[in-house]
């Protein structure tokens, strides 16, 4: 049986994506379970990879990208009773899913509820875990609180809007014009940062006090003029780096860059904090905690509590095509990978 998987033969640019097909399906190990992968997700985190600025990811070219996906059980191998054939599962593999057939560790996979449209279902592992940890885990937020999103208008950026507007957050997100409308429909306020300061911004919207928390993925300058915006007592959280997508800065200056400032910031007497958000280093720090969220925000999606921005969902086979959109800033939300369509 013929399948097919996209994968980067060198690091680079999205020339370098190559549509890969087998002849025959891998078979699980003792322990593993074999997935028909139904959706991937992709994003940035993703074009980082492809480029080779990953630091998590130590395999060299030809790999399989993909950071998540969602899927059926589709063989188990011996010793495995947890789950059987059939059964919805996700992960966040990091690389390896922009496949139609993967083998993975049955202990690494998280169950999910039946009915999920897996459209939908493959945006709570990255996006929405991000966010939903940014949230709760790395800050203490209650209602009323005000926070501040960059690029809001991504795929971390809605679902930190949605579910702000679900913890009775007031919600600020910068995002270019064309994506104010869908920061109006999650119920947060736009700013054009473009055209508009977001440190004045804030600081008259606030009245000078700013806001509780910003969620920084831009990087590079931003972030110190994020922790302007932010209240005493509030924080500000750093994670991904955008500009590295962009070509503006590379992650190891980012990341010292950051960590310099995260140095200092503790000796000013602002009462402020910062901390950089990884979601694979929490994940393997707190593997537990891991399931115990994406278990959470499936059963939202379940009850329809959340509508994640799906931009659009495309075949496998255009991975390609997508990165090259990522590349240049134009989706806005998240387009899905249909892995079982190829064309």
């Amino acid at each position: 049986m013929q399948w097919k998987h996209v994968d980067i033969s060198a690091f680079g640019g999205p020339e370098n994506i190559k549509v890969i097909t087998e002849d025959t399906l891998p078979q699980p190990a003792p322990g593993q379970v074999r997935v028909k992968v139904l959706t991937a997700g992709t994003g940035f985190t993703d074009t980082v990879i492809r480029q080779g600025q990953y630091v998590d990811v130590k395999d060299k070219p030809p790999f399989t990208l993909g950071y998540d996906w969602f899927g059926l059980i589709d063989a188990v191998g011996s010793g495995v009773t947890q789950f059987k054939v059939g059964d919805p599962v996700a992960d966040m593999s990091v690389i390896g899913g922009y496949t139609q057939y993967l083998c993975v560790d049955a202990e690494r996979v998280i169950p999910c509820p039946e009915g999920l449209n897996p459209a939908s279902a493959v945006c709570m592992i990255l996006s929405y875990t991000t966010a939903y940890q940014m949230l709760t885990r790395e800050c203490s937020l209650k209602s009323g609180d005000s926070i501040l999103v960059h690029a809001a208008g991504g795929a971390v950026g809605t679902a930190l809007l949605e579910l702000g507007r679900e913890m009775g957050l007031k919600v600020y997100g910068t995002a270019s014009k064309g994506k104010h409308c869908l920061v109006k429909h999650y119920g947060a306020i736009p700013i054009d940062y473009h055209n508009e300061d977001f440190v004045e911004r804030i600081a008259q919207e606030t009245g000078g006090k700013g806001v509780q928390a910003v969620f920084d993925t831009i990087g590079g300058k931003y972030w110190s003029r994020s922790y302007r915006c932010v209240a005493k007592g509030g924080k500000l959280v750093g994670f991904g780096a955008l500009q590295v997508t962009t070509g503006e800065e590379k992650i190891p200056s980012l990341l010292f860059g950051f960590l310099k400032l995260l140095a200092l910031w503790p000796m000013l007497p602002d009462g402020k904090s910062s901390g950089f958000y990884n979601i694979q280093t929490r994940r393997g720090k707190k593997p537990e905690e891991f399931k115990e969220d994406v278990a959470t925000l499936m059963q939202w999606l379940k009850q329809e509590r959340l509508k994640p921005a799906v931009a659009a969902i495309r075949p496998l086979t255009d991975a390609a095509d997508v990165h090259r959109q990522i590349d240049k800033g134009e989706i806005a939300g998240k387009v899905i990978l249909d892995c079982q369509q190829t064309d």
